[in-house]
């Protein structure tokens, strides 16, 4: 049932808006306090009343009583003047009332249509052993009660030997009256009291209905505001911070909003930089190769050495292009979710005696030392894939912007959760100023020095996101002219 009022709920949309809320909450919190409220006191009026009648009656009741007890009623009931008394009794409170003698016969009753027939009741019983009993029939509208006749004890004035342990007898029960007493009264002021608290009431709700529209209506306007606010800049109206200070809530809200602000600003003007960077980077070999073939073009007798330095030159910036395209396709590979990872265990020292192996020619031609030192055996979980082009990026780096006759030092160590490797060499280092700038895409600390190498800038970006997708992490320590130091830290247990 809540499940089904909650998809009721869903599929209206007005009835998912928080000013509704806000005022079906006020409306209940006004009108069910003045509906309690208006029960509580008819209740408390109805048991008082009540208990009242009750005492009054009884006490009533209880003065007629010894009136039959001494003008001896039980035996003869021709007494005028308590039958006149019974029968004002019965008229003031819209009753009746039936005396019972000690063999259970009814010998008066004020609507004549009982006498001389014999009553055995529980009640009854019990008054008979000295215990008045009331009983409050709300549905019919009456109290019932009992009351003893009670006559002092013969023998209360004569202590036997045999008795003097015992407490001797008061008195004893000869006969019982039995009465009825209407509440009709006191049903008729509740059902005034009722009309005019519920007329109360309908003013009360109507006044809670106007007051709970107008609060949610004030209490709602901030995040319309924040709406608004937030629309303006979807819009591109503004593109400044916004601010609506008028709750805690809103103002979490819009903190949340300026910082996520920011941060898309941040990535707009990274996308256009990176744009930027990829039209010029690919422009660039293009260029060269447009002018080159110009030239050959415009040489009608140009010879054959030159037409074969020209076809290099050609082919090199071809090269180029083609290394700039597969490191942007490496890039976006990485961006993708990590769900694509292929992860194996991995000898991480044969996987970097491999890269080395592979890189060191590179380095002979620099008169570069590249020397590999593991401190243990270590195995982890990997993208082998990934994690060698980490290690290939780097240790490329470190040879490429080293100094004639140079080195490089690859050390591998671990503990119980990491694995780390520090690659440092003899190069031309890294300003600290641009330590935070090194992972961008196609940032580069030198960049003259930089394209006379023929990097792209996107090496150490791959890098990055590399390292990341395998939940690890990389520092830079460098000090400019003397060399730098990369480490790698990645968990031997691969976290999905």
């Amino acid at each position: 049932m809540l499940t089904r009022l909650k998809k009721l709920f869903m599929k209206i949309p007005a009835l998912r808006s928080m000013k509704v809320y806000i005022f079906f909450l006020m409306l209940v919190m006004g009108i069910l306090p003045s509906f309690i409220m208006r029960v509580g006191i008819l209740q408390s009026y109805e048991e008082r009343a009540v208990n009242l009648r009750i005492s009054d009656t009884q006490t009533q009741f209880k003065i007629i009583a010894n009136h039959l007890l001494n003008n001896n009623y039980l035996q003869d009931t021709s007494n005028e003047a308590i039958n006149a008394e019974l029968e004002q009794m019965s008229n003031l409170y819209d009753g009746r009332v039936i005396i019972i003698n000690g063999n259970f016969r009814i010998v008066k009753d004020t609507y004549s249509i009982s006498e001389g027939k014999t009553i055995i009741s529980e009640e009854v019983i019990r008054c008979f052993k000295g215990e008045s009993t009331t009983r409050y029939d709300k549905e019919n509208g009456y109290i019932e009660m009992t009351i003893p006749i009670e006559a002092p004890s013969s023998g209360k004035n004569q202590t036997t030997q045999a008795d003097a342990g015992k407490k001797p007898e008061q008195s004893q029960v000869v006969g019982v009256m039995l009465a009825s007493v209407s509440t009709d009264s006191i049903a008729t002021t509740m059902e005034i009291l009722n009309r005019k608290a519920l007329i109360i009431e309908i003013v009360m709700i109507i006044c809670i209905f106007g007051v709970a529209v107008g609060f949610s209506s004030i209490l709602v306007k901030p995040f319309n505001r924040v709406t608004q606010a937030i629309t303006e800049v979807k819009d591109g109206f503004t593109d400044e911070p916004i601010a609506v200070p008028d709750y805690i809530e809103t103002e979490h809200i819009i903190d949340a909003f300026n910082q996520l602000l920011t941060q898309m600003k941040v990535i707009d003007d990274s996308r256009q930089e990176f744009v930027s960077n990829v039209s010029h980077e690919l422009k660039t070999p293009l260029t060269s190769m447009k002018v080159l073939a110009d030239s050959l073009m415009q040489q009608e007798d140009a010879p054959l050495e030159l037409y074969q330095e020209f076809m290099q030159d050609i082919a090199n910036e071809i090269e180029r292009e083609n290394k700039i395209i597969n490191d942007l396709l490496s890039l976006v590979k990485m961006d993708k979710t990590a769900a694509q990872m292929n992860i194996t265990a991995v000898d991480i020292n044969e996987l970097i005696e491999s890269v080395l192996k592979r890189l060191r020619p590179i380095a002979r031609l620099r008169d570069v030392e590249v020397t590999f030192e593991s401190i243990r055996p270590v195995t982890a979980e990997i993208d082998e894939v990934k994690i060698t082009q980490v290690f290939t990026n780097l240790v490329e780096n470190a040879i490429k912007y080293n100094k004639e006759h140079g080195w490089v030092k690859v050390l591998l160590d671990a503990d119980h959760q990491f694995f780390t490797v520090e690659i440092s060499d003899s190069g031309i280092g890294i300003p600290e100023a641009d330590y935070d700038h090194i992972f961008e895409r196609f940032y580069r600390v030198d960049k003259s020095h930089s394209r006379e190498i023929g990097g792209t800038g996107l090496g150490l970006a791959i890098t990055r996101n590399a390292i990341l997708l395998h939940r690890g992490s990389v520092k830079v320590a460098s000090t400019e002219g003397e060399g730098t130091s990369f480490t790698v830290k990645i968990p031997l247990t691969y976290v999905r």
